[in-house]
């Protein structure tokens, strides 16, 4: 194997690159521009936490219809349909006057979004076979530092054009690029051989819930921390523009971390020894959140981001390691990403009921610490070794004629 990727998929690349980069700017935005947002709509803590909490709950619901809808479609037409969504969603952000038609856009978006997630690392394992777990990385840190650019660039852009909702919208261009990429060099699909239902195959297994579990409760950790570390410095005076700050250094840290790990691990082994160590880096920074939160807020984000960066890439991989086949390892990575994230969408409402009881975000951040320490005792059961006898070769679905273009070796 050469360590150069081929000239004839590098496009490729770009497009695993820039829809990565689309899939979390629109929940990001919307910490930084929080106080603006809610003078206008009225919006309390609880409805806040539906602009993430709603998209959420579409990534968990969709990821589980996901294989279905690629064999009925494909998986190409799929993601450059929910590119076309993504941007939309983006767009009606400039005409939301309201909390609901707000909200609405959150769905729009994140339906869109979850139809990609369920998808997309099917296909990366399918056209790069043999470095899966690099281009993995490369999905997942753009996915990140997308979190980074929303962050960053919604008060300027709120600020320059003088309303909020130019923070949000101007997302849609990101998209319409994505979509233009994807619709050039995306290969097409070819034409299956119809199956038993996958996912309710995947569902009999116990792993299957032990990968949901874990991809869940540290998701959870994202979500609210993508919701409220804002608000948090905020009411100790921080500016929005300074939690904008903030909230990129976090996306920075997600972004290298999912990208930089993935380059160590190989392209086999056990996993969990990095696993674990991410987990450690988000108990450092949830820690620091909760007890000395001004003692170095930038730090304490940066370690709660490279910690939840590297573990969403590594959750992806090793969902991916546990199947040869690239339909059925994507329709795992996909059911892992289903159940992982409707569990991710409850901890910003869970927060935010805490803060109305306690005064504060103390609570929150505790819950997550607590989070972290259970997830690293379940990791300990997903070692290499265990994969073919959790997850057997499935019966009624052969490993030829599978979908779509022929896999690239690099």
């Amino acid at each position: 194997m050469k360590n150069t990727v081929p000239a004839s998929t590098r496009p490729l690349l770009f497009v695993v690159a820039i829809v990565g980069l689309n899939l979390r700017p629109f929940i990001t935005a919307v910490g930084p521009l929080a106080r603006d947002i809610r003078t206008e709509t009225g919006l309390g803590l609880q409805g806040m936490s539906l602009l993430t909490m709603v998209p959420m709950i579409l990534m968990g619901i969709v990821a589980f219809i996901g294989p279905s809808l690629q064999n009925a479609m494909g998986a190409r037409r799929l993601i450059l349909a929910a590119l076309a969504v993504l941007g939309l969603g983006s767009l009606l952000r400039f005409y939301s006057a309201t909390d609901w038609q707000l909200v609405g856009t959150a769905a729009v978006i994140g339906f869109g979004v979850a139809i990609i997630q369920a998808v997309f690392p099917g296909v990366i394992k399918r056209i790069f076979p043999t470095r899966v777990a690099v281009v993995m990385g490369l999905y997942s840190s753009m996915l990140m530092g997308g979190g980074a650019l929303g962050a960053k660039a919604a008060p300027v852009v709120a600020e320059a054009a003088g309303t909020w909702h130019a923070g949000l919208a101007w997302l849609a261009v990101p998209a319409v690029i994505a979509l233009l990429l994807a619709f050039i060099y995306l290969p097409a699909d070819h034409r299956r051989t119809s199956g038993g239902n996958v996912t309710t195959h995947l569902l009999k297994r116990p792993r299957a819930w032990l990968l949901m579990a874990c991809f869940g409760l540290v998701n959870g950790g994202y979500s609210s921390a993508v919701a409220w570390l804002s608000p948090y410095y905020q009411a100790q005076g921080w500016s929005g523009a300074a939690t904008g700050n903030l909230l990129a250094v976090m996306a920075v840290s997600q972004a290298i971390s999912a990208l930089v790990l993935p380059l160590f691990i190989g392209r086999e082994g056990d996993r969990r020894v990095w696993l674990w160590l991410t987990l450690i880096f988000q108990a450092t920074g949830f820690a620091g959140l909760a007890f000395w939160p001004q003692l170095a807020p930038f730090a304490w984000a940066a370690l709660v981001g490279a910690g939840l960066g590297g573990c969403f890439a590594l959750s992806l991989v090793v969902a991916l390691d546990h199947l040869s086949d690239p339909a059925h390892a994507g329709a795992l990575s996909a059911l892992m990403q289903g159940g992982g994230f409707l569990i991710a969408a409850i901890p910003p409402w869970i927060v935010a009921v805490l803060h109305d009881l306690t005064g504060g975000f103390q609570s929150g951040w505790l819950l997550h610490l607590s989070c972290v320490v259970v997830v690293i005792a379940l990791v300990q059961r997903l070692a290499p070794h265990t994969y073919e006898k959790t997850m057997p070769v499935m019966s009624g679905e052969p490993l030829t004629n599978q979908e779509s273009s022929a896999p690239v070796s690099s």
